[in-house]
C-alpha cells in the first residue's frame, strides 16, 4: 500500500488552523466558567482542517457538514449540562467553536491569508465584549440613523446605479459619483463617530484629529465661536484648529492611496512639506495649552444623512463637469481657478475630480498634485478668514502664523517637487 509523504503546504496548513485555535483559544481562556479554552479551541481548528482533507479526497462534503455539527452539539450539550453560573446562555462560545472549526477548514481550501484575518477579527470582537456593549448602549437615535443611511447609501443605492458615462465631455457617471459619496460618507463617519466615542474628556489633540477627519472647516468654525465666546479656550481652539488643518493632508493621502494610488508618492512628498512647517506649530500650540477642563464637543452634521450626500454628489458632479469644460477650453490653467474657487469651502470634490481626470490621463501627475494643493491653500485661506472674523484678534494672532506656514510649506514642497 502507498503511503504519501505529507508536502509542505499540507503541515503549514495544519500548523496555521492550530494557531487560530490557539489565538481564539487564548481569549476565551480568560472567561469565568469556561466549557472551551485553549486546547478545545486548538483541537477544533485541526479538526477543521482534518475534515476539510477528509471531504476533499474523499468527495464526501457530508463530512465536513457533520463535523460542523458535532462541535456544536458538544457544546450546546456541555452548556446543556452545566449552565454557566452567570446566567449566560452560552451562545457566543457555540459560534465562537463552530468559527474555529468553519477556519480550520478554510485554511485547507486555500485561503489562509482570510482565515488568519477572519481569526483575529474574531478575537478582537470576543476580547473586547464590555467595551461593544458599553458603546452600543451608549449609540443615540441620531448615531444608528447614521449607520442606517451610510448602509442605504453603500448597499443599496451603489449597487442599482448604473456604471455608464453620459452628458457633456462624458463626465458624469451615476456609478462613479456615487462610490465617491460612499467613499467621503465613510471616511466622515469613522470620524463622526471617533469624535463622539471619545468625548470631550480625552483631550484637545484628539478633537482636532478626529475633527480634522470629519469637517476642518466645521471645526474651525465651531471653536473659532468658543475662542470669542471664552478667552479661556483660546489657546486650546489655536491647537485643534492647526491640528485639524494638518489631518486634511493625511485624510487626502488617504483617499488618492484608494482612487489613485500611483499618484500618491509625488503627492505625499509635498503633503510632507506642509507638515514640516506645520507640525512645529502644532508642537507649539501643544506645548502652550493650558487645562481647560471639559471641552465643548463640536456639533458636526451627521456626514451620512442623505441630503448631505446627495448635495456632495451634485457638486461633484457639477465640479466634474466644470473640469472637463474648463480642461478643454484653457488647459490646466482653467482647472487651477476652479481649485482655487471651490477650495474655498470644500476640498473633497476638486480633490475627487482632479483624480478622476489624471486616471483618464487627462492630467499629468504635476497637474494634479498642483490642483490638489492650490484647492487646500484656498481652503486654508478660507479658515483663516472665520478664525479672523468669528474668533477674534487673540485666536487669529497665534493661529494664522501657523496656517500661514502649513501653506507655504505646500507651495515650497510644490516648487521643488517641479
Amino acid at each position: 500500500m502507498f503511503i504519501a509523504e505529507p508536502s509542505i503546504e499540507t503541515l503549514q496548513a495544519f500548523a496555521i488552523s492550530l494557531g487560530i485555535g490557539l489565538l481564539i483559544g487564548l481569549e476565551r481562556e480568560r472567561q469565568i466558567d469556561v466549557k472551551a479554552g485553549l486546547r478545545t479551541f486548538a483541537l477544533v481548528g485541526l479538526l477543521g482542517c482534518l475534515a476539510a482533507l477528509l471531504t476533499q479526497k474523499t468527495a464526501s462534503s457530508w463530512i465536513l457538514a457533520a463535523g460542523l455539527v458535532s462541535v456544536a452539539a458538544m457544546m450546546i450539550a456541555a452548556i446543556v449540562a452545566d449552565p454557566l453560573e452567570n446566567g449566560d446562555p452560552g451562545t457566543t462560545s457555540v459560534i465562537a467553536l463552530m468559527v474555529c472549526y468553519l477556519l480550520g477548514a478554510t485554511v485547507w481550501f486555500g485561503y489562509a491569508s482570510l482565515a488568519v484575518m477572519l481569526a483575529v477579527i474574531t478575537t478582537v470582537l470576543l476580547y473586547f465584549k464590555q467595551q461593544l456593549h458599553a458603546a452600543s448602549r451608549n449609540l443615540t437615535h441620531t448615531d444608528v440613523i447614521s449607520i442606517l443611511q451610510f448602509g442605504v447609501l453603500s448597499m443599496v443605492i451603489l449597487p442599482i446605479l448604473p456604471d455608464r458615462s453620459f452628458g457633456p465631455y462624458d463626465a458624469i457617471n451615476l456609478r462613479h459619483i456615487w462610490w465617491m459619496v460612499v467613499l467621503i460618507s465613510g471616511v466622515s463617519l469613522a470620524g463622526y463617530a471617533a469624535l463622539r466615542f471619545v468625548g470631550a474628556r480625552h483631550g484637545a489633540a484628539l478633537l482636532g484629529f478626529f475633527g480634522g477627519l470629519v469637517s476642518s472647516t466645521a471645526t474651525t468654525m465651531i471653536f473659532s465661536r468658543h475662542a470669542r465666546a471664552s478667552a479661556g479656550l483660546v489657546r486650546t481652539a489655536v491647537l485643534i484648529v492647526l491640528l485639524a488643518s494638518l489631518v486634511v493632508l493625511a485624510r487626502i493621502g488617504f483617499l488618492s492611496l484608494i482612487i489613485a494610488p500611483v499618484i500618491t508618492g509625488p503627492l505625499l512628498l509635498v503633503f510632507g512639506a506642509g507638515i514640516a512647517l506645520g507640525l512645529p506649530a502644532v508642537l507649539w500650540a501643544w506645548r502652550q495649552l493650558d487645562d481647560a477642563g471639559e471641552l465643548p464637543m463640536p456639533e458636526i452634521k451627521n456626514p451620512t444623512e442623505i441630503r448631505a450626500a446627495l448635495g456632495f454628489g451634485a457638486l461633484y458632479a457639477l465640479i466634474l463637469v466644470l473640469s472637463a469644460w474648463l480642461q478643454d477650453i484653457a488647459g490646466s490653467q482653467g482647472l487651477y481657478l476652479l481649485a482655487l474657487a471651490s477650495g474655498l469651502t470644500d476640498v473633497d470634490a476638486i480633490t475627487l475630480s482632479t483624480l478622476r481626470l489624471f486616471n483618464a490621463a487627462q492630467l499629468d501627475a504635476a497637474q494634479a498634485v498642483t490642483a490638489i494643493v492650490l484647492a487646500i491653500c484656498s481652503n486654508l485661506v478660507f479658515k483663516s478668514g472665520l478664525v479672523l472674523v468669528i474668533g477674534g484678534g487673540a485666536l487669529a494672532r497665534r493661529t494664522l502664523p501657523g496656517m500661514a506656514a502649513i501653506a507655504l510649506g505646500l507651495l515650497g514642497g510644490l516648487l521643488l517637487a517641479h
